[in-house]
């Protein structure tokens, strides 16, 4: 086994820090150390904290902490910030968000760069997340940088996906449009006491009845077979879909974090119960295999065009090939290698 797998086996906090920064850096034998802590993996149960700039994803991220830690449990969070433009780290540092659990030696909070990666996701986020299930964690909390876009990588990654948002921000008419309502499990509307926050949760609970009301009539299928057997059926789906809640709180003070934890905890029992559920696992087990596959693939490949790229580049500046021409050519050059 390799030797860093087998002390972050043992717990060894900073046997997983240097294993960590390994993977960042696609450094040493980093995937024979992924492989070797693939077997003791999957007990981990992985939240995702997403939402808009100022909803308050830190603060809460940090209560989440506290509960999980009153119920001694050990606890992993990966908070993904910005790149800096200059240096290509992390801008926000671990040390800045939740100081009051830098001293636990049950938790392990780990800062990670975007270095541009789409989705709001690191490229290295998945395989850190892996570490720290190994390490032990009970909970991994994965804080995206939420700018806005469309963070899908969360949905894909986490078990429990958490979008908050704050009365008067228009978070919720951004979240039509983002298509956030298909990757929340659990809306959280945060900073409560603010005014707006009760319009904002009817909003909300408005789009997921009218998202619950659109999956029921798809579930409709009459044939000849008549009107009981499409009740069954839609017993079935009923008994498989998942309502979204909608959870109020003020991170700030506290409050409302118990009913979100509850919240939480239905929706891993709906997914460890449900055909749904199951459906998901496996979806989440085949888009993980394509990430791997195709982030390897994508490294391999700029490892052997490397040099030609650059030369395919300035032929692109020069006008004397079309970026498409010049991107089929290097990658027969890469299959001929």
């Amino acid at each position: 086994m390799h030797p860093l797998a087998e002390r972050v086996l043992r717990g060894e906090v900073r046997a997983a820090a240097r294993l960590m920064r390994d993977i960042d850096d696609r450094a040493g034998d980093w995937l024979g150390a992924l492989a070797d802590l693939h077997p003791h993996t999957g007990r981990a149960w992985i939240i995702g904290v997403t939402g808009n700039p100022g909803a308050g994803k830190s603060t809460l991220t940090d209560q989440l902490i506290g509960h999980y830690r009153k119920q001694g449990l050990r606890v992993g969070v990966v908070a993904v910030d910005p790149s800096s433009p200059f240096t290509g780290g992390a801008i926000l540092g671990d040390r800045i968000r939740m100081q009051r659990h830098a001293l636990d030696a049950e938790v392990f909070i780990r800062s990670m760069a975007t270095r541009g990666q789409l989705g709001g996701l690191s490229r290295s986020t998945a395989d850190v997340v892996r570490v720290l299930d190994a390490w032990g964690a009970a909970v991994v909390i994965v804080e995206t940088v939420g700018v806005g876009q469309d963070e899908l990588e969360i949905a894909r990654l986490a078990h429990s996906t958490l979008v908050v948002m704050a009365p008067g921000m228009g978070d919720e008419v951004q979240a039509i449009k983002a298509g956030i309502l298909e990757i929340a499990d659990l809306f959280v509307v945060n900073k409560a006491d603010r005014e707006g926050a009760d319009a904002t949760v009817r909003d909300l609970e408005m789009m997921v009845g009218m998202s619950h009301e659109l999956f029921h009539a798809g579930s409709h299928s009459f044939g000849h077979h008549g009107a009981q057997l499409d009740r069954e059926a839609e017993r079935r789906a009923s008994a498989d879909e998942w309502f979204i809640p909608v959870v109020k709180t003020v991170a700030s003070r506290g409050e409302g974090v118990a009913a979100l934890l509850e919240a939480i905890a239905k929706h891993r029992a709906w997914l460890g119960q449900t055909r749904a559920g199951e459906e998901r696992r496996a979806s989440r087990a085949r888009d993980e295999l394509r990430l791997v596959f195709r982030d390897l693939l994508v490294e391999d490949a700029m490892a052997k065009v490397g040099d030609a790229l650059e030369s395919a580049a300035e032929r692109v500046l020069a006008r004397e090939f079309d970026p498409y021409r010049a991107a089929r050519e290097l990658l027969a050059r890469y299959r001929g290698a």
